[in-house]
């Protein structure tokens, strides 16, 4: 009798302690509808009804037994700023607020209570302030996109502290400040880098020059000094743009990864000769126009299939597609 009476408290206690899925399941759901209800009930979110199950007719919303794995709203008349209950989905993997022009405001610290999130993208949208440095408690994330906002203020030095991210897609804002020297350290992958169209300067922090970037493209800023620390004949980098930028250093002495298929540096200070190795390179996409560069144009590969405005003013270069020499 005694055996049973324990018996029977003890499955009492452990059915009290054990998380009931249900209840889980239902704060999503409550967390979703004060999310509907902070952005004004928009008509994108019509189909968000109370009645209905929330992880098979909710417009952006999937599930992973009955729990919200990825919220996605994108392209539609949504204004206000981002609810802190996006915070109260503890099993989102995907948050993806992205084509809205009317989303106003910052990026909301109960992110970071997404323990398990690995894809955060906010789009073109109207956020602005300083990207915050709390992002970086986002140790699960793999791509990180906030290209197409009005972020302003420095890099935050912290990104390089996110051990899993493959992208840092922060392009397209009015960002200042140069690259964190902190960049020469990330603690895990060694991700892409898309820079590209901000308000960025000085120089590139010369520690970058150990690691194997797979793209970077830095265009369209005000970036100066030496550039060349991307390149490597043992790299195995693809894609490079540093064009748009006040780049100077001698592409003579510069060693370029035979894994490169676009390379532009145009509108920059460079200067110097055209290494012979560049025509041995599969190049889908080239562009060295608006430098100071000089000497002819080595011949053999693909460099004569560009036109040539891919050569276009610059100092004294020539051969094919230009002029003789």
């Amino acid at each position: 009798m005694k055996l049973l009476l324990h018996l029977s408290i003890f499955f009492t206690i452990l059915f009290i302690s054990l998380p009931s899925s249900h209840s889980s399941s239902s704060n999503d759901k409550n967390a979703l509808l004060q999310i509907k209800k902070a952005l004004n009930n928009p008509p994108l979110l019509s189909s968000w009804n109370p009645q209905t199950d929330f992880c098979t007719t909710w417009t952006g919303v999937e599930c992973t037994n009955g729990r919200v794995t990825a919220l996605t709203i994108s392209s539609g008349e949504i204004s206000g700023q981002i609810p802190a209950q996006v915070g109260d989905l503890l099993e989102l993997r995907t948050l993806d607020f992205s084509y809205l022009t009317h989303l106003t405001g910052n990026i909301p610290h109960t992110i970071t209570k997404l323990k398990y999130l690995d894809l955060l993208r906010l789009k073109q949208t109207n956020l602005s302030g300083y990207i915050p440095d709390f992002i970086s408690e986002l140790k699960s994330v793999t791509f990180l996109d906030l290209s197409f906002n009005q972020f302003t203020g420095p890099i935050p030095g912290s990104l390089s502290q996110m051990p899993k991210l493959d992208a840092i897609q922060i392009n397209d804002n009015k960002l200042t400040g140069s690259i964190p020297n902190s960049f020469g350290s990330f603690v895990g992958k060694v991700p892409n880098l898309y820079l590209f169209n901000n308000k960025l300067s000085g120089k590139v922090p010369e520690s970058l020059s150990k690691y194997d970037f797979n793209a970077v493209d830095l265009s369209g800023n005000s970036f100066t000094g030496d550039g060349s620390m991307f390149f490597g004949r043992n790299k195995t980098t693809i894609r490079v743009d540093l064009s748009r930028n006040m780049f100077e250093f001698d592409l003579s002495k510069v060693k370029f990864a035979r894994s490169i298929v676009s390379l532009d540096l145009s509108h920059n200070k460079i200067f110097g000769k055209f290494p012979r190795e560049l025509n041995k390179l599969r190049l889908e996409h080239f562009n060295v126009s608006y430098n100071h560069l000089c000497g002819k144009i080595p011949s053999g590969g693909l460099l004569q299939t560009f036109e040539p405005s891919a050569f276009s003013h610059n100092l004294c270069l020539c051969g094919t597609p230009l002029k003789a020499c």
